[in-house]
């Protein structure tokens, strides 16, 4: 894969889960499928977020063109590529053009006007690659899922993402020990742009 730095290909064996061996593609498939998504019929006790301080409510302003300047512009052109086949250094060239800028600011707006998230932005790929350094590959635990969404959704999410973490840093909705990869600073162009629309 020419996004990836080459390396070499760990030795892996036949993969064994609940001491069967793994022979089949399907059986392959059966058995990722069910290690990766473990937690998909587990039951959830909803009631634990009675016990959630609650806070007041805020409005919702509508997505901003300066948004997505602001966001695709931090995305790495190298980054791997979508099903859909776009990648990020297509949308920075698919944005100088102001039309095609607005219009894409129209969809995710209207994607929240209509609480509609469209099918298309859920396509994805998984591939599953080992894990680094360990010292057998024969079972799943040492694979890891890696899935790549379209390119459109991702990068409204990432919109999202810039907002939602505005206002956790800047409400202190949580602890400063948690999520240690979020945002150290609030980025002044998104802030300004947010509370300006």
């Amino acid at each position: 894969m020419n996004w990836v730095n080459k390396q070499k290909l760990p030795a892996i064996k036949t993969i064994k889960y609940n001491n069967q061996l793994c022979l089949e593609i399907n059986n392959l498939w059966y058995i990722l499928h069910s290690f990766f998504n473990i937690a998909q019929y587990h039951s959830i006790n909803e009631s634990i977020l009675n016990k959630l301080m609650s806070f007041p409510f805020s409005s919702w302003n509508q997505f901003s063109e300066e948004e997505f300047i602001i966001t695709i512009t931090k995305c790495n052109n190298s980054s791997a590529p979508s099903p859909d086949k776009l990648l990020w250094s297509h949308f920075k060239h698919i944005f100088k053009d102001k039309t095609c800028l607005k219009n894409f600011v129209n969809i995710a707006n209207s994607c929240f006007d209509l609480g509609f998230w469209p099918s298309y932005f859920k396509i994805s790929t998984t591939i599953v690659i080992p894990k680094p350094n360990k010292m057998l590959y024969d079972s799943p635990k040492v694979f890891r899922p890696i899935v790549f969404l379209n390119t459109m959704g991702k990068l409204i999410k990432k919109v999202i993402t810039d907002r939602l973490q505005f206002h956790v840093v800047s409400n202190n909705f949580i602890y400063q020990s948690q999520l240690v990869s979020r945002t150290k600073e609030v980025d002044l162009n998104l802030l300004y742009c947010y509370f300006n629309e």
